[in-house]
């Protein structure tokens, strides 16, 4: 079989998994445990669970919730810091809350969020397994991107909660989020797919993989094989990364 033909069958493989783990009725992977963390980047013990869950408790009742640093303060319900494993090895990071988010408290848990949930749940893990959150932590006006100055206002509370969960791998949703981590203008439609690495961003903070893949709410507006092809292929990568066995493959989703 000629190399040409192979990779045609791989990526229509690939386009045929996609389509049969995003769509419904879901079958989920099997169950897949997640390695303990590790030590930190200086060689000390890395915090306990109780004691990362209490630092990101500490920064979302006392400094979060009373936010006034940017206009997005003045037309939210509730902000909405994170929610997950305080020993996540995977942390997602989205732009900002939307409606659901504004009025529950708690990051993707409108259509966005069901087929985030579903693409975690392709990787043969629960939602509280990994760690979920976004750049800004108030939902801005009919949902928009947040602004630039908005963005920065919350950065200061992103780069804390990554320094505190210390994950090993950092998936970024789309353009905000891997634009403001990476330090970086270049589009998500060029990075998606390739790993990057966490600039130093503050001390003790840097050197993180990061997989920058497209957004769910994009994948809804775009819902093609192509697309969750793509998606699919990128969490791949992550569970690669990561060592997770990947899911059994679906049956009709041989070629």
């Amino acid at each position: 079989m000629s190399d040409d033909r192979r990779k045609l069958q791989s990526t229509a493989r690939q386009m045929l998994e996609g389509e049969l783990l995003f769509s419904d009725p879901f079958l989920p992977a099997g169950r897949n445990p997640l390695p303990p963390p590790a030590a930190s980047a200086a060689g000390a013990p890395a915090m306990t669970a109780e004691e990362r869950a209490a630092a990101l408790q500490a920064m979302d009742v006392n400094e979060v919730r009373g936010c006034t640093k940017c206009r997005l303060h003045q037309g939210r319900t509730q902000t909405v810091f994170g929610e997950g494993s305080p020993t996540a090895q995977i942390v997602f990071i989205g732009e900002a809350p939307g409606e659901e988010e504004d009025r529950t408290g708690r990051p993707f848990v409108g259509r966005a969020g069901e087929l985030l949930t579903r693409m975690i749940t392709a990787m043969g893990l629960k939602r509280s397994d990994v760690y979920i959150c976004n750049v800004v932590k108030c939902r801005p006006p009919g949902n928009r991107s947040p602004a630039a100055d908005e963005a920065d206002a919350c950065r200061d509370y992103l780069l804390r909660q990554l320094q505190i969960l210390a994950p090993a791998v950092l998936v970024t949703l789309g353009n905000p989020a891997t634009q403001k981590l990476l330090d970086t203008p270049v589009g998500i439609t060029k990075l998606r797919g390739q790993w990057q690495k966490l600039p130093l961003l503050i001390p003790g903070l840097g050197g993180i993989d990061v997989m920058p893949t497209f957004h769910p709410a994009f994948v809804l507006r775009q819902y093609t094989a192509d697309v969750r092809s793509k998606v699919w292929a990128d969490l791949q990568e992550v569970m690669a990364r990561l060592n997770l066995p990947a899911p059994p493959r679906r049956k009709g989703a041989g070629l």
